[in-house]
């Protein structure tokens, strides 16, 4: 059975926000071509030539998957190239963004399991120094903060003062004068927060740097030997955005990024395959049996267990979306398959997602997908509406003194009236992040963020308001000169 999407990633959520706003505002949609071909036999083989399909259908800059079955990698590469031109390979270190959390849950565990840290403890308890203004966050748990039902929300917390701390310590300082949205377990709210007060919990309670805890405890034991929380040691080339079909590299949004227990980990196709591989108990195990099936256990509240979002097919997935870079992990216990895919391009569409529904397609033995290009279409219309609002824009501003003239002398309320249509996209541009932020179930959204894996929507929006802008302008002038004159 096909997984379905991760529940509410950061990124992943956003997309959806820009794509619903898309569609209420341009009624503009495009369904994937289904697949009449006979399911392919999972080799190696099969699974190169299905990739290779999507990556050039796709359009994207790099990919790179693997997949494995029990303790064997059965497939690992990269198809494409990075920003420094050098061939994409299994081995080619990429940022995964939130598929950290599982990572971050394992160090937890790990110590845990050691009695350093108490899971159904109180995380103040544990880390004197985390503190909110907010006297439930005292009877927070570490459990709580692993299955994301601590009460931290995008809505009471300041994301953005959040992104510009330099350490775990001083991000867990700017959380002093925080509110909780809910009493701790009794609801679910993903918030990349509980993640990072837990990656400084893991600091704490083993006395290291986190990134220097990851390295030891959980990289090298798995052989994990291109993955690191931290750009200085594994450094990754640049990641793209689209716009209206061109790839543009760039440097990833600014923020707190490395070394997070949120999304600051960097690693490549083998590297996820050894995880995989551990995470569907074979090869190396980091945790106990128990601990192992304690983070893929949803909570009572939501399908979600530590760091992985449980499917009602018992598959577990999660994904990672940044700014320029996404990811997907994926396994099933049953079959003992592993999935992940990894991109150096974010657009509008997710082809790290759309490649774990074909492979996961394929090793369950339907036929997958046909791969589309539902993104270069998509921009290509977004291109189209781009134009021509910079067209109409134009001829309604060589057009203002006679629509002035035709208006001279009536009631300002109908000239106002008049003047809607033109200012609609002005306002519609004006709020666009807080309408995304809503349509995204009230994850914050910056005008920073608009300008990345979004821009090409942006960019329509922005040209959208700008001719808007210089129509109303042109008309306002008009009148009064014709006024002037009269």
């Amino acid at each position: 059975m096909h997984p379905k999407p991760p529940h509410h990633p950061r990124r992943t959520r956003l997309a959806k926000g820009f794509a619903a706003t898309a569609v209420a505002l341009a009624a503009l949609a495009f369904a994937a071509p289904a697949s009449a071909a006979p399911a392919a036999e999972v080799t190696p083989e099969a699974i190169d030539e299905y990739v290779s399909d999507l990556y050039e259908a796709s359009g994207v800059p790099g990919l790179s998957v693997v997949v494995t079955r029990g303790d064997e990698i059965v497939h690992a590469a990269g198809y494409g190239h990075d920003s420094n031109g050098d061939e994409v390979t299994a081995d080619t270190p990429f940022r995964v963004a939130s598929v950290s959390k599982s990572f971050t849950a394992m160090a937890v565990m790990v110590l845990a399991e050691e009695g350093a840290i108490a899971l159904d403890e109180p995380v103040a308890a544990q880390l004197p120094e985390f503190a909110m203004a907010d006297e439930r966050a005292a009877e927070i748990t570490v459990r709580q903060l692993l299955n994301q039902t601590s009460g931290f929300s995008d809505t009471t917390i300041d994301i953005v003062e959040l992104d510009d701390a330099a350490s775990l310590e001083d991000y867990v300082s700017r959380l002093a004068d925080d509110q909780l949205a809910a009493d701790p377990g009794t609801s679910w709210e993903y918030a990349n927060p509980n993640f990072n007060v837990a990656a400084r919990l893991v600091e704490v309670a083993s006395g290291q740097p986190f990134e220097e805890f990851m390295q030891e405890r959980v990289f090298a034991p798995l052989g994990m030997e291109h993955s690191a929380t931290r750009d200085e040691i594994v450094d990754p080339a640049l990641g793209y955005n689209s716009l209206f079909g061109a790839w543009i590299p760039r440097e990833e949004e600014p923020g707190f990024l490395d070394n997070s227990g949120s999304g600051g980990i960097i690693t490549s196709a083998a590297d996820m395959g050894q995880w995989l591989i551990s995470q569907n108990g074979q090869g190396t195990q980091l945790v106990s049996e128990e601990g192992l099936a304690a983070m893929h256990t949803p909570t009572e509240i939501q399908d979600y267990g530590m760091g992985w979002s449980v499917e009602s097919d018992g598959t577990l997935a999660h994904s990672g979306n940044l700014s320029t870079f996404n990811a997907v992990e994926w396994i099933d216990p049953e079959t003992g398959y592993g999935i992940a895919a990894m991109t150096n391009g974010a657009g509008l569409t997710d082809i790290a997602w759309s490649t774990l529904e074909g492979l996961s397609a394929l090793v369950g033995g339907e036929t997958p997908p046909e791969p589309g290009n539902g993104r270069q279409l998509f921009e290509l219309v977004l291109a189209v509406l781009s134009v021509a609002a910079i067209a109409l824009g134009v001829i309604a501003v060589v057009r203002s003194r006679r629509w002035a003239q035709k208006r001279a002398g009536r009631p300002a309320w109908r000239i106002g009236l008049r003047l809607l249509p033109a200012l609609a996209p002005v306002a519609l541009f004006l709020a666009y992040p807080s309408l995304v932020s809503l349509i995204s179930g009230g994850r914050t959204v910056t005008w920073q963020g608009t300008l990345y894996f979004a821009l090409p929507f942006t960019v329509t929006l922005f040209i959208g308001a700008l001719a808007g802008a210089a129509v109303v302008i042109a008309r306002l002038i008009r009148l009064r000169s014709v006024g002037s004159a009269a």
